[in-house]
C-alpha cells in the first residue's frame, strides 16, 4: 500500500514547479500557464511545451493539481488543496531562509566596501 505523501515530501520545489503552482491559483490552460509563469518571473523562467506538459503530468500524478474544464484540445488545470498547502509551505520556507540569512549577507556586503 502506498504511503500518503505529506506537504514536506514535496519540498523543496524547483523554480519551475514553484511558478507553475503559483500560476495555478486560478484555472489555466497550458499556454496560459506559460504566459503567466513568464510574467510572474519577469522573464527569468520561460517554459517550452515539453517542459510544461512533463511538469504538469508529474504534478497531477503527485496530487498537487487536477484537470478541470477539459475541452476538445484544451485542458485547464488548477491547484488541489494539497497543491495549495505545498506552495504556501514553500513560500514560508523561502521567506525564513531569506530572513535568517539577511544579516549575514548584509555583513558580506559591508566587508566588500
Amino acid at each position: 500500500m502506498k504511503k500518503k505523501r505529506t506537504v514536506d515530501d514535496h519540498l523543496p520545489l524547483t523554480h519551475t514547479t514553484y511558478y507553475i503552482l503559483l500560476a495555478l491559483g486560478s484555472s489555466l490552460h497550458g499556454y496560459g500557464i506559460m504566459q503567466k509563469v513568464e510574467e510572474m518571473s519577469k522573464g527569468t523562467v520561460r517554459l517550452g511545451p515539453g517542459t510544461l506538459y512533463g511538469a504538469l503530468s508529474k504534478l497531477e500524478k503527485d496530487g498537487l493539481i487536477v484537470k478541470v474544464d477539459v475541452q476538445e484540445r484544451k485542458k485547464n488545470y488548477q491547484l488541489t488543496v494539497l497543491g495549495n498547502r505545498v506552495i504556501q509551505a514553500e513560500y514560508e520556507r523561502l521567506h525564513e531562509l531569506v530572513e535568517r540569512s539577511k544579516p549575514y549577507v548584509e555583513k558580506l556586503g559591508e566587508d566588500l566596501t
